[in-house]
């Protein structure tokens, strides 16, 4: 008769969630998870087989997770509201869950892949917002999604300084920056100075 796993899969992944945010994905393995939980190493390996089948799940549950703290901006006024809101749910994970945003975003998740540059305009709503921030700038498609990512780069490297500890500085402050540097990213598009 098969023994009974009483360690439910949804408690293992939160759990290594947990630990991911507190600790960092490196202080993640079948043992330290195992001990945290309370349990042998017995029901990972029955959920997961091995450590690669939990990096992966666990990849997908953080980011699941990271989504359900920046839901769609729907309620915001406006394409250029809903672009900011969506920079600052990012810029605040880099300051209050920084190794979550290492995690997800600096190439530690196995799901990570390099983005190419279409990706990023696409990764934040699309066309839909794309054509919002157009419309409202006096812009064409082409000249807001050059806006989009240039301040999508610009605010991954602030991001990325925040969470590594580079730099120091407020949501606020930070927020104020990248307000600043993209509405000069709109500025030059109108004026004609893009490279």
């Amino acid at each position: 008769m098969a023994r009974k796993v009483s360690i439910s899969k949804d408690v293992i992944l939160e759990t290594a969630l947990k630990m991911l945010i507190r600790d960092g994905y490196s202080a993640i393995n079948i043992k330290t998870l195992a001990a945290e939980i309370g349990c042998s190493t017995q029901p990972l390996v029955w959920h997961f087989e091995n450590m690669e089948g939990l990096r992966y799940a666990l990849a997908q549950n953080a980011r699941d997770y990271a989504n359900k703290k920046n839901p769609a901006a729907t309620s915001s006024k406006t394409s250029a509201d809903a672009f900011e809101y969506l920079g600052m749910n990012y810029v605040k994970m880099a300051i209050k869950e920084p190794n979550l945003f290492k995690f997800l975003y600096l190439g530690e998740s196995p799901m990570g892949r390099p983005f190419i540059l279409k990706d990023l305009s696409d990764g934040v709503g699309g066309e839909k917002i794309i054509s919002g921030i157009a419309h409202e700038t006096g812009m064409n498609a082409e000249q807001a999604t050059r806006v989009v990512q240039n301040t999508i780069i610009y605010s991954h490297g602030i991001a990325t300084m925040l969470a590594t500890g580079v730099f120091k500085a407020t949501e606020k402050q930070v927020m104020a920056m990248i307000k600043n540097v993209s509405e000069a990213f709109v500025r030059n598009e109108l004026e004609g100075r893009h490279e």
